[in-house]
Parts: structure tokens; C-alpha cells; sequence
């Protein structure tokens, strides 16, 4: 089940449609001005994953300093390349 995120392009509005079914037709419109003028967006995915056993991997984060200011490392738990 996909969501979709759209950026309504005569508010400025953002939006989210769920789609159950790749074949089901629906009608969209901004929430905000009901206007059809929109562009679909890319989502930022957040998510974390583990094991089945309920395992402590916690994701962390690290911060230090470096040249443009501040640079922070996520350690995520999972599979890694």
C-alpha cells in the first residue's frame, strides 16, 4: 500500500493519498484550495530495522565537529552492505 506525497502548486500545500489498490481510480485535489494543479513529490523514508527477536539494536547518533559546521553519523540497525 503506497503513499504518496503531492505539493499543491497554487498553495503551496503538501499532501499524502493512500492507494489500496494499484487499479482503483480516485479523484485528487488539494485538501487546502481544492485546486487539481499538483506535482507528486519524493518521500523521505524513516524507518528502522531488527531482528525478530526483539534484539536491544537501538539506532544512534553520533555528532562532531568538522569544516561547515556540525556533521552527525545515524548508526541504523539491520543488514549492511
Amino acid at each position: 500500500m503506497p503513499l504518496y506525497e503531492f505539493k499543491c502548486l497554487k498553495c503551496q500545500a503538501y499532501f499524502e493519498m493512500l492507494v489500496l489498490n494499484k487499479d482503483e481510480e480516485v479523484e485528487l485535489k488539494c485538501p487546502e484550495c481544492k485546486s487539481e494543479d499538483f506535482e507528486r513529490i519524493i518521500s523521505a523514508t524513516n524507518f528502522a530495522m531488527g531482528d525478530s527477536a526483539g534484539s536491544s539494536n537501538k539506532t544512534s547518533a553520533t555528532t562532531r565537529t568538522c569544516s561547515s559546521g556540525s556533521c552527525t553519523t545515524y548508526e541504523i540497525p539491520g543488514c549492511s552492505r
